[in-house]
């Protein structure tokens, strides 16, 4: 069967309509389930992570490895030519003839678009600054649709950092193919870009600004925790900004049965370990989930056909 996204780039979730977002999600159901076989054979994929990573770079790793593909790349930028001044144009063409495909995380925002129009093989945003992370946004939907059975009219609160956070920013624009009603929590510095607030009205998409998490606990299905994160902030803005919002079980207790909490991971003290073992609880089996959409991505973009 053909589908659409063979051979493209993924540096965004603008990048993908509400069928690719679906194709994706479906093979990555298909994968958990043992009920459809991809291979990367004779694929080399190129892991270049300037920034530093766990979840991302080992799921993808082990999405490769899965699938039977090979990986080469690196998990920083201190042994690269680019500490002798080589230019991020540069290695991207060099690492281009040696590879299928490269998954980029970079600190510099826009980083993964300047690269994919430099690549001649396909380029998958892996995070890049304050900007986008896609794939993560994919993770959510599935583990979303996994723990609610559906994606369409559910409350959703994110939570935390909403200024700079990456998979707040991509998240936002996945849900705008979805009716959905969105909870805006954090202070008012970390308040969400107003481009983002923007498309939302464009598309729809109903939502509110919110300070205090107790207040919206009880009105939504899903609660999405971010960490603050220390590296985009200065010490002082960080030390008053993190303590505002961490999640304890006494806070839910009006929460509605079916809630579940997702968080990107790393957490920092944002949410209390206790709530790992409640029922609510889905941050693990969302970091799980990385490599089987993970999978599903680099299937479709490297095959053109499925079997």
């Amino acid at each position: 069967m053909n589908h659409s996204l063979f051979g493209q780039d993924l540096t965004s979730m603008q990048d993908l309509s509400l069928n690719k977002i679906e194709k994706i999600l479906y093979v990555a159901e298909q994968l958990k389930q043992n009920q459809k076989q991809c291979s990367l054979q004779d694929k080399i994929i190129a892991h270049c992570f300037f920034e530093p990573s766990t979840r991302t770079r080992l799921s993808f790793e082990s999405a490769t490895l899965r699938l039977g593909g090979r990986v080469i790349g690196f998990s920083s930028d201190e042994a690269l030519s680019i500490q002798k001044g080589e230019s991020l144009h540069d290695t991207i063409r060099v690492i281009s003839a040696y590879a299928d495909l490269i998954v980029l995380r970079h600190p510099k925002e826009g980083a993964a678009r300047l690269a994919a129009d430099i690549a001649s093989i396909p380029v998958i945003n892996a995070g890049d600054g304050a900007n986008q992370h896609p794939t993560q946004a994919l993770v959510d939907l599935f583990t979303i649709k996994e723990s609610q059975q559906r994606l369409e009219g559910l409350s959703i609160a994110l939570v935390g950092d909403l200024k700079f956070g990456r998979t707040i920013h991509s998240f936002v624009q996945a849900f705008q193919h979805y009716n959905v009603r969105l909870f805006l929590v954090g202070p008012e510095i970390l308040t969400l870009p107003e481009d983002l607030c923007d498309q939302l009205k464009k598309c729809g998409i109903r939502f509110s600004f919110h300070q205090s998490l107790s207040e919206v606990i009880p009105k939504v299905d899903i609660l999405y925790m971010t960490r603050v994160q220390q590296e985009r902030f200065a010490n002082t803005e960080y030390s008053f900004a993190r303590k505002q919002y961490i999640l304890t079980t006494e806070m839910l207790a009006d929460a509605k049965p079916n809630l579940k909490i997702l968080h990107p991971l790393p957490r920092v003290n944002e949410i209390d370990i206790a709530i790992d073992q409640t029922d609510y609880a889905r941050y693990f089996e969302q970091a799980a989930n990385g490599v089987y959409i993970r999978q599903a991505l680099l299937s479709l973009i490297l095959n053109e056909e499925l079997s």
